[in-house]
């Protein structure tokens, strides 16, 4: 037998002391933490995309840390539907109440620009004036760095919230208030969906931006988003009577105008930035109303 004093027994994992070196205790396997990981996520993307004051709870670790983009896209999409289903009863009680469909549709996306704090809609104007007065990639990223708006700045914002406010005007006028209403809750969720599209398919433009301490989507992850963005799209569609096939091109021109986007920053600074996400976003929306305002006509509509 050995003269050494016996080692006392190393502490449970309930007893340790907190550590920054030590693993955090992992509680027993619940099956409901799948779900309350879904729920975080969604709460997470609905406090990054707006300005809505979220609870916090128990279940979430990391409240206020930005969304975990790698596996988050899915979630964008559902708080994107949430965001949209604001604007969109905006636009169903001025309806209801006699206003005529482009003031009730101008209320709508004003509400959307106001809960969000023009996150967005500074993404495509600071876009908008780099990729479109600079002559380098380096002055391209100044400029859109540069708080200050210019005149290809506001010019975009402008024409983008007119477009949109006019195809959801003709939404209105071809389906019905309820039915524009349940377009929007469509929109908000895929083109904050397609918005990641730039994170997923190109790097950081800059070393140093925010942009680059932000991991991309999975390939996974952002089909998964995709899928979440077309299912909620046909979901909310159907009911107005817009063909599936209808609601397919509304997601697929999201997308499209996303990607297009997308590869011109590309060609443009050599990668994306958190402007180009909020352009790729501005740009999903307005062709996806476009597309959905196209599909709405009477050779569309179920039973017509």
């Amino acid at each position: 037998m050995s003269d050494q004093p016996a080692k006392p027994a190393a502490p449970s994992a309930a007893e340790a002391a907190p550590s920054s070196h030590l693993p955090v205790p992992v509680a027993p396997p619940h099956r409901s933490r799948p779900l309350l990981g879904a729920i975080g996520h969604i709460l997470s993307a609905l406090r990054f995309y707006s300005r809505l004051p979220i609870p916090v709870f128990a279940f979430e670790a990391a409240p206020h840390a930005a969304p975990d983009f790698t596996r988050a896209p899915a979630a964008v999409a559902v708080a994107g539907a949430l965001l949209g289903a604001f604007a969109g009863i905006v636009l169903y009680l001025a309806s209801a109440i006699g206003l005529p469909p482009l003031l009730a549709a101008l209320l709508a996306v004003t509400s959307l620009v106001l809960i969000t704090g023009a996150l967005h809609e500074d993404g495509l104007a600071d876009t908008a004036d780099g990729l479109g007065g600079g002559q380098t990639i380096e002055r391209r990223l100044d400029i859109m760095r540069d708080s200050r708006i210019g005149s290809y700045g506001a010019s975009a914002i402008v024409l983008m919230l007119a477009i949109r406010a006019t195809a959801l005007a003709t939404l209105t006028e071809l389906i019905d208030p309820a039915g524009a209403a349940l377009a929007i809750v469509a929109v908000a969720a895929t083109s904050r969906a397609a918005g990641l599209l730039p994170l997923w398919l190109l790097p950081a433009a800059r070393a140093d931006g925010a942009a680059a301490s932000v991991s991309p989507p999975t390939t996974g992850s952002m089909r998964a988003g995709m899928l979440a963005a077309l299912a909620i799209t046909l979901a909310a569609m159907w009911v107005p009577g817009i063909l599936v096939i209808a609601s397919a091109i509304g997601v697929g021109a999201a997308f499209a105008a996303a990607y297009a986007i997308t590869r011109i920053a590309e060609a443009k600074i050599g990668g994306h930035t958190g402007d180009i996400a909020g352009a790729a976003q501005q740009l999903a929306d307005a062709a996806m109303l476009i597309a959905l305002a196209a599909a709405a006509s009477p050779q569309w509509l179920i039973g017509a």
